[in-house]
C-alpha cells in the first residue's frame, strides 16, 4: 500500500481530507487485515460516526456507538479534569490533581457525572431506539472518532471498553483515527493493542482544521449510518455478532 500523497498533502495543505467520509475510507484501507473474523466498529458520537461508518461498509463489519462524555472544569466546561463512558457499568476516569486545581471537588464531579449520563441515556434513546449495544466481548473492536487533540476523552473510552463494559472484554482492541498529536498517541498506546493513524503532525491545531469540510454531524446522520449498517447486516443474513 502506498501512502507517499498523504506525506506531501501534509506538507503542501492545511488540509488533509476532504470530509470525514474520506478519512473513514482511508483508514478503511488501512485496516483491511483485521476484516476477519468480522470486527465491531464503535464510533464516538457524533463526528466519529462518518468516518466508522466508511470502515464498517469496507470491512463488513459491524457498527455500534460508544457514547463518551466530558467532565468539564466548573465555569470552564471545554476544560477537560475526566470523561464518563456508558456501559453495562459507567466508567468514570478523573484527573484529580488537575480537577482539584480548576475548583472541583467531589460532589461537584458526582454532579456532572450524573448530568452525563442523562444526556448519554438521551442520545442513546435518540441514536439506538432501544436497540441494545452489540457485546465486545471476544471480538476485535475498533474504537473510531475523527480525530483526537488531548485524548483525555478517547483514554476513558479505551479503558472502558479494554476492561469490558460494554459487554466483555474484547479479543483485540484497536484505536483508529485519522489525525492526532503525536504525544497524545503516546499516553493513549498502553490502553489498546494496536493503534492506527495515518497523519500525527508535531505542530497540531485543531482536530477540524485537518479537513477541507468539518461540518457538525447532525442526529440525523448518526441515525442514517446506523441504520443502513443494519441493513446492510441483515441483507447479508447477519442478525448479530459472529
Amino acid at each position: 500500500m502506498t501512502h507517499g500523497p498523504w506525506e506531501e498533502a501534509d506538507r503542501d495543505m492545511a488540509w488533509i481530507y476532504q470530509d470525514r467520509a474520506e478519512a473513514g475510507r482511508d483508514l478503511a484501507e488501512r485496516l483491511r487485515p483485521l476484516a476477519r473474523p468480522r470486527p465491531l466498529v464503535l464510533a464516538l458520537p457524533r463526528g466519529g460516526v462518518p468516518v466508522g461508518a466508511e470502515i464498517a461498509r469496507a470491512l463488513e463489519a459491524d457498527l455500534d456507538l460508544l457514547f463518551v462524555r466530558k467532565i468539564g472544569a466548573p465555569g470552564q466546561e471545554e476544560y477537560g479534569i475526566g470523561a464518563v463512558v456508558d456501559g453495562v457499568r459507567p466508567h468514570v476516569v478523573v484527573d484529580w490533581p488537575r480537577a482539584r486545581a480548576a475548583g472541583a471537588d467531589a460532589a461537584y464531579v458526582d454532579a456532572i457525572v450524573a448530568e452525563q449520563l442523562r444526556e448519554i441515556a438521551r442520545q442513546r434513546r435518540e441514536y439506538l431506539r432501544g436497540r441494545p449495544p452489540l457485546p465486545a466481548g471476544g471480538r476485535v473492536v475498533i474504537v473510531v472518532d475523527d480525530g483526537i487533540a488531548t485524548g483525555a476523552s478517547m483514554k476513558a473510552a479505551l479503558e472502558a471498553v479494554r476492561q469490558g463494559t460494554l459487554g466483555g472484554r474484547p479479543a483485540r482492541l484497536v484505536l483508529a483515527v485519522p489525525v492526532a498529536p503525536p504525544d497524545s498517541l503516546a499516553e493513549l498506546t498502553p490502553e489498546c493493542d494496536q493503534i492506527v493513524c495515518p497523519h500525527r503532525p508535531d505542530l497540531f491545531m485543531a482536530v477540524g482544521a485537518h479537513y477541507r469540510v468539518f461540518d457538525q454531524v447532525d442526529d440525523d446522520a448518526v441515525r442514517d449510518a446506523l441504520d443502513q449498517a443494519g441493513r446492510r447486516n441483515a441483507g447479508a443474513g447477519r442478525a448479530g455478532p459472529a
